[in-house]
């Protein structure tokens, strides 16, 4: 039997690297820090680590605004420090995706510093989206586009009547991937990195990269999720065009390199054409993540993920949170469990802090029960929540400066991990404050904290991974079984029952099932009964 690719069936551990562990003591997480952390990752039984952008940038967007795609920011170290946290992740059997961001660059990356310097028409300026404003003297945008992160997707160049596109910050302007010298050289830099020994690429915006031709007017509203797919900027069928290039450099190297598709697309059936056996190897399943706490509605996204990928012949990927938005243990405590705002402060609902992580343990026995392969933010399985009560002051995401403060932004979930309980800024490293403030309830979700409790949510994520990989879930088949209720899921993978209650009552644990592995409660394993937002998972 020929042995699966690897990433058919992996658990990718998302490293935010400012947010991860600080090194030097800056305040800033950094790749040093990584590198000392990395055996913390093979503990807790992770395949591959997937790091948001590393590289120099004048951090407008927290890296995702590139301004060289072939080096290190001097704020997370240098090329020599990539290569050893690389080797050393290796030696520790963990492969390493970094993010591609080519949607846009910085508006301090050379090429836009060149197109700026030179005049219209020229070749400088045909890299990026730039278009003659509308009115008399070109005083208005080329159309009616808004940006992703409030207010006009575009920006006029001083003392001219062009405006170039960016469908993100100002400081983010847009390439035209029609051009050839752009795919040129994205494929050089996918080379470069490769070349290095890097496992794959996560694609940021995968959607986003050809508009429609014309550029036309468009009235509907942009959002970071609920709106991605939706528009002329977004989901052209050329696109793909790319990503076949794409394939086929990453078929030049051994060891299964692989692309991941950050891809807001809807319906699945769209998003299954980013994954077709000649463009990427994954896509982040959004639907999953936006599913709120409701087994019909669970099934529903499940059934539909596994059919459409099925139909393309590959693997369906599950993720709870990310670096974009309000994490799943303080979404599943507010009082519609599950649902998305666009960030929490001190004026919005707060979440039910113990609900919310008792959910949060329910639905990781779920998703790690499900074939195909798993992504985790870094610090959901401490279990972390939001920083929900964040002063204004500290907040540095764009979309809240961009629409006045109207969406509070991401900052909340990119604050830095706590490592130690009564160290200074809870062992990230530093002796002050770091770049955003922890909130004083992560006192008890620190690492050490929790690897002194056989109760934990480390302990619990520790054990079920190590579970994950005896029963080779990843790799199995989904059987849905009769639920003993409508308010619970129930269902069948290989030899394991797993078996989710998303109720607030108890249910009735199935007899025919086998004895109980694992429980997201604390204490005693249950015997007859399983209580409500709990979960079990069984073997015969």
């Amino acid at each position: 039997m020929t042995q699966q690719a690897w990433w058919r069936s992996a658990v990718i551990y998302q490293i935010y690297p400012r947010s991860f562990m600080d090194g030097n003591g800056d305040g800033l997480g950094d790749l040093p820090g990584i590198v000392d952390r990395l055996p913390y990752l093979a503990r807790l039984g992770v395949d591959a680590i997937w790091l948001s952008p590393f590289y120099r940038s004048p951090q407008a967007d927290a890296g995702y605004d590139v301004a060289d795609y072939r080096d290190v920011d001097p704020l997370f170290g240098q090329l020599a420090d990539f290569d050893a946290m690389l080797k050393q992740a290796h030696a520790l059997d963990m492969r390493i995706i970094v993010d591609l961001v080519p949607n846009h660059t910085s508006d301090e990356h050379a090429w836009f510093r060149a197109a700026l310097a030179a005049p219209e028409g020229s070749p400088e300026r045909a890299r990026y989206m730039f278009r003659e404003g509308q009115g008399e003297h070109g005083e208005l945008p080329p159309n009616n586009w808004q940006s992703v992160f409030g207010g006009a997707a575009w920006t006029r160049v001083p003392g001219e009547r062009q405006w170039y596109l960016h469908l993100f910050d100002s400081k983010q302007p847009d390439l035209d991937w029609r051009n050839p010298e752009v795919r040129d050289e994205f494929d050089d830099v996918l080379r470069f990195w490769l070349d290095r020994g890097v496992d794959g690429f996560r694609v940021d915006v995968a959607h986003g990269l050809i508009k429609q031709p014309g550029l036309p007017d468009w009235d509907g509203s942009q959002a970071m999720v609920e709106g991605g797919s939706m528009g002329p900027m977004w989901d052209q069928d050329e696109v793909h065009d790319i990503y076949r290039r794409w394939h086929q450099i990453l078929e030049e190297y051994d060891g299964d390199r692989m692309m991941v598709a950050e891809a807001w697309v809807r319906p699945q059936a769209r998003l299954a054409h980013y994954i077709r056996r000649n463009e990427m190897q994954q896509a982040f399943n959004f639907d999953y993540l936006l599913a709120r706490w409701d087994a019909g509605e669970l099934r529903e996204v499940i059934d539909d993920s596994l059919a459409q990928t099925h139909a393309v012949g590959a693997p369906t990927t599950w993720v709870m949170s990310n670096h974009d938005g309000v994490r799943h243990a303080s979404r599943l405590g507010l009082s519609q469990p599950g649902a998305r705002p666009h960030g929490i402060d001190a004026h919005g609902e707060q979440p039910d802090e113990a609900l919310g992580l008792r959910r949060a343990r329910a639905a990781i026995m779920l998703t790690l029960a499900l074939p195909g392969s798993v992504y985790l933010y870094q610090g959901e399985e401490l279990g972390l929540p939001d920083h929900t009560t964040m002063a204004a002051e500290y907040r540095q995401d764009p979309t809240y400066r961009r629409t006045g403060g109207r969406e509070i932004g991401r900052d909340g979930c990119r604050v830095p991990l706590p490592w130690q309980a009564d160290a200074p800024a809870y062992g990230f490293g530093c002796e002050g404050m770091p770049w955003l403030p922890q909130p004083e309830t992560f006192h008890r979700y620190a690492v050490d904290v929790q690897e002194a409790d056989d109760t934990s949510t480390l302990t619990l994520y520790r054990q079920l991974l190590a579970l994950r990989r005896e029963h080779d879930l990843g790799e199995g088949q989904l059987e849905w079984l009769e639920s003993p209720s409508e308010t619970a899921l129930m269902l069948r993978n290989g030899r394991l029952t797993a078996l989710i209650n998303l109720g607030s009552e108890p249910v009735a644990l199935p007899s025919s099932a086998g004895s109980v592995l694992a429980c997201s409660l604390p204490g005693p394993l249950p015997v007859d009964t399983l209580s409500g937002n709990a979960a079990v998972w069984l073997v015969d």
